[in-house]
């Protein structure tokens, strides 16, 4: 019996079917392995998902009752009630701006007194770095895209125009209803490539010019085709010695041309009186239009909820109601 069982542990072939079965077993274990990551994995994913979509209700709803704090017009800039957190993680953060701030594209467009303006979105596009030929086709384009007649400006684009590529029915002939309707005009798809935070240039829910009290000193020195110095200098005014706006030290223009209580607008920028008459009609003070910005956070998700509102000192009218999801972020685990 002894010789036999040696003459096994010598036997090639047995070994090797030995060794084949310890290779099998190790895959095995292997794959057992890989299964049970992924089952861990696919877990995880399930809860946070699970996570994802019970915070985002609560996040919506914290960012609906900051919408609803913003929208009292006793409720100001600089605020605290602007900002809320509670112990459970749920917390809203809101932002009051006026819309003034941005270019009324339709407000440019509209013939007036003295003509439309579309030469001031054809210098914004140059600013931008769009070459003047170009910048002048677009500009056109917008024109032709609003104005209610089938007459195509000297580079523009009427109805033949958009048929030979395919599409139908445009343009609209009309003024913009949103800003996603800018996106449709021929060759705004290069403004995009070359500004794509476009949007933040360009409004079509203010009153009028852009408001001098909320613009930024670039888009104020385009529209008074001054130098930045002059704009930064009239944005510092407005913004008072701390240079934050929505503080007390705030000191708003309240009209376009000097009063009693020293220079005004004009006179800052430095406009000769013979252009004043076009620059004035490009720039408003306090317009009442506001936008309402409200994040609201549950864990660590977060949703945004913006609201346009017109007169919410007097009798107001919501504009336009947009909700946005910010991307969310996992969490990441303390090594404590």
């Amino acid at each position: 019996m002894k010789n036999l069982t040696s003459d096994q542990h010598c036997n090639p072939r047995i070994r090797r079917q030995r060794g084949m079965a310890l290779v099998a077993v190790l895959w095995l274990i292997v794959i057992l392995g890989f299964a049970a990551v992924t089952a861990i994995s696919l877990l995880n994913f399930q809860l946070d998902v699970a996570d994802s979509q019970i915070n985002g209700f609560r996040a919506r709803m914290a960012a609906e009752m900051g919408i609803a704090v913003g929208c009292n017009p006793a409720v100001e800039r600089g605020d605290p009630v602007l900002q809320f957190a509670n112990e459970d993680g749920e917390s809203y953060e809101v932002d009051l701006k006026t819309e003034g701030g941005r270019f009324n594209i339709n407000y440019l467009l509209a013939e007036k007194a003295g003509g439309n303006d579309k030469r001031l979105i054809k210098e914004i596009m140059i600013r931008w770095g769009i070459e003047n030929d170009i910048a002048q086709e677009i500009s056109d384009a917008l024109m032709d895209w609003t104005d209610p007649n089938d007459e195509v400006q000297a580079n523009g684009a009427e109805r033949e125009d958009y048929e030979k590529i395919g599409r139908l029915n445009q343009p609209f002939n009309r003024p913009f209803y949103s800003l996603d309707e800018v996106r449709f005009v021929r060759g705004w798809d290069l403004v995009e490539r070359v500004r794509p935070d476009w949007r933040d240039w360009f409004t079509v829910w203010s009153q009028g010019g852009l408001d001098v009290n909320e613009a930024d000193a670039e888009k104020i020195s385009i529209a008074a085709e001054c130098n930045i110095e002059d704009a930064d200098a009239l944005v510092e005014i407005v913004r008072g010695a701390d240079g934050l706006r929505g503080t007390e030290d705030d000191m708003p223009f309240q009209n376009l041309v000097a009063g009693q209580n020293g220079p005004g607008v004009m006179d800052i920028l430095r406009v000769p009186d013979f252009y004043s008459s076009i620059i004035s009609a490009r720039l408003a003070v306090n317009d009442a239009t506001v936008r309402i910005e409200s994040i609201g956070t549950a864990g660590a998700t977060k949703r945004k909820i913006i609201l346009v509102v017109r007169n919410r000192a007097g009798k107001p009218v919501i504009l336009q109601k947009t909700e946005e999801v910010i991307p969310w972020a996992k969490k990441q685990k303390s090594p404590h």
